[in-house]
């Protein structure tokens, strides 16, 4: 048995890296997103609702916000995927923004003082058996038609139109699943926090969300887990700074634009070590040791 405090750390840790694969695929598209706390409310107000007002069971409420989370992220996506770069991450961020006052204003979904009383049906195995799912589906998209497409439009998005990718129908699938994914991330919040508010979901929130990928590496999906286990155990491995850890960690961040701008874990490192593992579990020697 692990300890309560060790349990909550995992948990964190795993809901923090389902947001990451979350920003992950529309981060892989090219699209920089400050909206992805907006989608996680979403799916945790959803959730929180549907298991507490109407007695819907865990996974279908889970489900059902992340499906929500979809549709607004897709209806969302129509309008804000018309611009590129700096514009895009402000029309997100503006996004999200939206969405927590609207929250902070409705009452029937508590307003200001948020929902408590959530039933807690979030543990280790459920976000961990979500992570391997995730995981799955990455490396299943990766190699996919419209894993190369959000490659291509990533890399050059006139050159990937001029080759017939469709840049419309690929950035709102890339933005929809990306929405849903932090939906599934709310929802499990939800039920392991019990209590949630507006505040919650701020633009630190979105903020921290983009920063797994930028300090993990978006160029696979392995980077974003790197970023998410880093800057969820790290704070409490320098809980003794207090305050100055978030100075700490923005002078990381500038470390990391410097030195490692393309994040701790890149395409080639990424190539190398899958292609060791496949030795490893081939059976082959490693050249090193020829």
């Amino acid at each position: 048995m692990i300890s309560p405090y060790l349990e909550s750390i995992l948990i964190f840790v795993g809901i923090n890296t389902i947001l990451a694969l979350g920003n992950f695929i529309p981060y892989s598209a090219g699209l920089h997103s400050l909206g992805q706390a907006g989608f996680m409310a979403v799916g945790a107000y959803t959730a929180a609702l549907l298991t507490k007002e109407f007695s819907v069971p865990f996974l279908p409420a889970i489900l059902a916000g992340g499906g929500l989370a979809w549709v607004v992220g897709f209806l969302v996506g129509l309008p804000v995927l018309r611009v590129r770069g700096l514009y895009l991450v402000l029309v997100t961020w503006g996004f999200a923004e939206a969405i927590r006052i609207i929250l902070l204003n409705l009452e029937y979904v508590g307003g200001p003082g948020g929902i408590g009383g959530i039933y807690p049906s979030t543990n280790l195995l459920t976000v961990y058996v979500c992570i391997f799912l995730l995981i799955i589906f990455c490396l299943r998209l990766q190699n996919s038609r419209i894993g190369r497409a959000f490659q291509a439009v990533d890399m050059n998005q006139e050159a990937a139109e001029a080759m017939g990718v469709d840049l419309t129908k690929i950035k709102l699938t890339a933005f929809s699943l990306g929405a849903f994914i932090c939906g599934i991330g709310g929802g499990l919040y939800a039920h392991y926090a019990l209590y949630i508010e507006p505040s919650n979901f701020n633009f630190f929130r979105s903020a921290e969300i983009l920063f797994f990928c930028v300090l993990g590496g978006g160029a696979t999906f392995v980077g974003p887990i790197v970023g998410a286990i880093i800057f969820t155990i790290f704070p409490e491995i320098f809980r003794f700074l207090h305050d100055w850890r978030v100075v700490f960690f923005g002078f990381v961040l500038i470390g990391m634009m410097i030195f490692r701008p393309q994040g701790l874990v890149s395409r080639d490192l990424y190539n190398i070590t899958l292609g060791l593992l496949g030795r490893v579990l081939r059976g082959e020697r490693s050249p090193v040791g020829k």
